[in-house]
C-alpha cells in the first residue's frame, strides 16, 4: 500500500507552511510599533551620559574628592554599561536607545579597542624585566620570590619589603640573581652587575623608591623601582590621593634629570596610565602593556583584577611583549615585559 507523508496543520489540512525567520518576524513587529522611538528615552540619555564621561574624563575636576582620578582609574569599566543598555533597549523595544548606544560603543572602542588585539611578540628582546608588590603581610615570602624568579626575568623589582623579611627574599633569590640592592622597602635583583644604587626622594620622609644602573649586555640601563603612596576611597573625603600625586611629581622630576638614555621604571604606582595625576611620569615614558601587551593587563586586586596599578614603563628602549604572571601569596599580580635595548 502506498503511504503519503503529510503534516497536520492547525486547520486540519495536510501540508506544511514555511515559517518566517524569527528575526524577520521581530523586525516586522518593530516596524509596526508606533512607540518604538518614544520608549527608552532614559536609556538613551544614560548611553549619551556614559559616552560623554569617557570623552570628557580629563575635564572631570579633581577639586572635589579627586573625582577625576577616581573615574580615570576605572575608566575601562564604563564599557560595562554598553551590554546593560543593550539588554534594556531590547527588553523595552526601543530604537532610540539602540541608536544612542552606538555613541558609547564607538567611544570605548576608540579609547580601548587597541588593547583587545594581541601585540605581544612570541620571541625577541634583549632584556626581560619583572616587578611585584609582594605585600608586607605576605605569609610565604620565599615561595613568592621563587615563583616570580621562575618567570625568567633578568631584572626583578620588589616593593613593600618589610625589614624583617628582606633576608628571606635575599636567600630565595640568591641562586638566580647574583646582584641585588635594597633601599628602604624596595629592592632590585639582577643577573647582571648593578652599580650606583641609591634612594630616590619622592617626598615621603622614608624610602620607597630607588635608582640603579644595570650593566645589561646591550649597555647600561637606568632602572628605577618605585612604590608610590596608597590611595583610598572614603565616604567623607573621596579619593584620597594627594600624597600619591606629590610623590608622582617627585618621581617624574627625578626621571627627567636622568643622564642615561635608556630608562626602565618598575613598580607599584597606585595609579593607571589614564590617571592624569601621574602625568609627570607617564608623559615622558611608555607603558610596555600599552605598546606590546595583550589585553588590559590588570594587576590589582589579585583575587579579581580591576586595574593595572603596577607598571613597567620605558624610555629609550623598545617594548617587545608585556604580560601578567600567575598569582602569588600577594594581593597584587606580578607583571613582566621583554624589551629591546
Amino acid at each position: 500500500m502506498a503511504q503519503a507523508y503529510t503534516a497536520e496543520t492547525g486547520s486540519g489540512t495536510a501540508g506544511t507552511r514555511p515559517s518566517r525567520p524569527r528575526f524577520r518576524s521581530l523586525l516586522e513587529r518593530w516596524r509596526g510599533d508606533r512607540g518604538i522611538w518614544r520608549r527608552g528615552i532614559l536609556l538613551a540619555l544614560l548611553a549619551v551620559l556614559v559616552a560623554f564621561l569617557m570623552i570628557l574624563h580629563a575635564q572631570i575636576p579633581n577639586r572635589i574628592g579627586n573625582l577625576g582620578s577616581l573615574t580615570e582609574t576605572f575608566l575601562p569599566w564604563l564599557g560595562l554599561f554598553v551590554p546593560l543598555i543593550l539588554v534594556g533597549a531590547l527588553v523595552r523595544r526601543s530604537a532610540t536607545a539602540l541608536v544612542a548606544l552606538l555613541l558609547p560603543l564607538v567611544v570605548w572602542l576608540n579609547l580601548f579597542g587597541g588593547l583587545l588585539t594581541g601585540k605581544s611578540a612570541a620571541s625577541g628582546g634583549d632584556l626581560t624585566v619583572a616587578t611585584h608588590n609582594v605585600n608586607a603581610g605576605n605569609p610565604d615570602p620565599a615561595g613568592t620570590a621563587l615563583e616570580v624568579a621562575a618567570s625568567g626575568a633578568d631584572v626583578l623589582a620588589l616593593q613593600e619589603l618589610p625589614g624583617g623579611q628582606v633576608a628571606a627574599y635575599e636567600k630565595a633569590l640568591a641562586e638566580t640573581y647574583p646582584y641585588h640592592a635594597v633601599e628602604g622597602t624596595v629592592g632590585l635583583w639582577s643577573k647582571y652587575p648593578i652599580s650606583g644604587a641609591a634612594p630616590v626622594d619622592i617626598r615621603l620622609g622614608w624610602t620607597r623608591a630607588m635608582r640603579a644602573t644595570v650593566a645589561a649586555p646591550g649597555g647600561g640601563v637606568a632602572v628605577y623601582v618605585a612604590h608610590l603612596p596608597s590611595v583610598r576611597v572614603k565616604m567623607n573625603a573621596g579619593f584620597t590621593a594627594n600624597q600619591r600625586d606629590n610623590s608622582a611629581d617627585a618621581l617624574g622630576e627625578a626621571i627627567a634629570r636622568e643622564g642615561l638614555d635608556r630608562v626602565v621604571l618598575l613598580g607599584d604606582l597606585n595609579g593607571t596610565m589614564n590617571d592624569r595625576s601621574l602625568n609627570a611620569v607617564t608623559s615622558q615614558m611608555r607603558s610596555t602593556q600599552g605598546a606590546a601587551g595583550d589585553g588590559f593587563g590588570f594587576s590589582w586586586p589579585a583575587s579579581f583584577p580591576m586595574a593595572r596599578i603596577d607598571q613597567i614603563m620605558v624610555r629609550g628602549v623598545e617594548p617587545v611583549s608585556s604580560w601578567t604572571l600567575p598569582r602569588t601569596a600577594s594581593d597584587h599580580l606580578p607583571i613582566a615585559a621583554r624589551v629591546t635595548l
